[in-house]
């Protein structure tokens, strides 16, 4: 089966700092990662497309990544970032557009996890910028702590004319017991009909529990959670590279993904590992670079 890997990065920090990587547990994440890195790997997966996502907020970074996805045979899609509090967050996206591989941009994200605020996501001046990301018929990426998602149901419900797509299921602390708090907020956010969500992130989580399906038990009641909560049609697989590659590496998040879902028919499997992604995104796969 071929697969969409529908959430990775990449940076050179030569061109750009990473702010974010300062913590002293991301040092192994504080070299470049790029495409050519990538590609051997997601060839050996079976991956034949990809979402690249933006990693800071900076309006340089987006049109880079287009320029690079508008090279690639490997990106399909790009999920990149504007001031969506800023009152031309429309034009903004109408500039990106009109630049080399405009026309792969597939959603806009905003790190509101470094946002002190809660409720950044439901404030009147960003709830505009994301009709403008709806009017412009894109996606928003919502990665956020577990603390933010109420604000994100929010945001979902009072824009229903625009996909949120949930990275990492909200950022859960992965642990022995279940945070109830996040998983009651992760079934709000999942009954909104324009909601999906990522098996990214919590995939790499060093394991706790190992048992014969493979070293999965610790997050199966996470992943059984989400996949009750949206079904397999609106879930979509994301490997988080280079993060991933802190604790699981790129096979390892793979294994993780194939072990969870090993009970699900081809087709439940076929949605999770390409056709969410494709659908969501609006993706052209297999398409040929120039």
């Amino acid at each position: 089966m071929a697969i969409v890997d529908a959430h990775h990065h990449v940076w050179d920090l030569s061109v750009r700092d990473q702010p974010w990587l300062d913590q002293p547990e991301l040092a192994p994440l504080r070299r470049n990662f790029t495409l050519s890195d990538l590609e051997p790997e997601a060839a050996a997966q079976g991956v034949t497309s990809t979402v690249l996502v933006q990693t800071v907020t900076e309006p340089d970074e987006t049109p880079e990544m287009l320029a690079l996805a508008a090279g690639s045979d490997l990106i399909a899609g790009v999920v990149g970032w504007v001031d969506l509090e800023a009152p031309g967050a429309a034009d903004a996206i109408g500039a990106l557009r009109e630049l080399p591989g405009g026309d792969l941009l597939a959603g806009i994200r905003h790190p509101v996890l470094v946002e002190p605020d809660p409720d950044w996501l439901s404030r009147p001046a960003v709830l505009r910028g994301l009709a403008d990301v709806a009017a412009a018929g894109l996606v928003y990426d919502v990665v956020a702590a577990p603390r933010q998602l109420r604000a994100a149901v929010a945001a979902a419900a009072a824009t229903p004319q625009l996909t949120f797509v949930l990275d990492h299921l909200g950022n859960p602390e992965v642990s022995a017991e279940v945070d109830e708090s996040w998983a009651g907020t992760l079934r709000a956010f999942a009954a909104l009909p324009n909601t999906v969500a990522k098996l990214s992130g919590f995939l790499g989580e060093p394991p706790l529990v190992t048992n014969a399906t493979g070293q999965t038990a610790h997050i199966r009641p996470y992943y059984e959670i989400a996949l009750a909560g949206f079904g397999p049609r609106r879930l979509m697989f994301g490997s988080d590279w280079p993060v991933s590659t802190l604790t699981a590496g790129y096979s390892g998040v793979h294994a993780a993904a194939r072990s969870l879902t090993v009970g699900l028919s081809a087709a439940e499997k076929a949605a999770i590992f390409r056709g969410t992604a494709q659908r969501t995104y609006r993706l052209e796969l297999n398409r040929q670079a120039p």
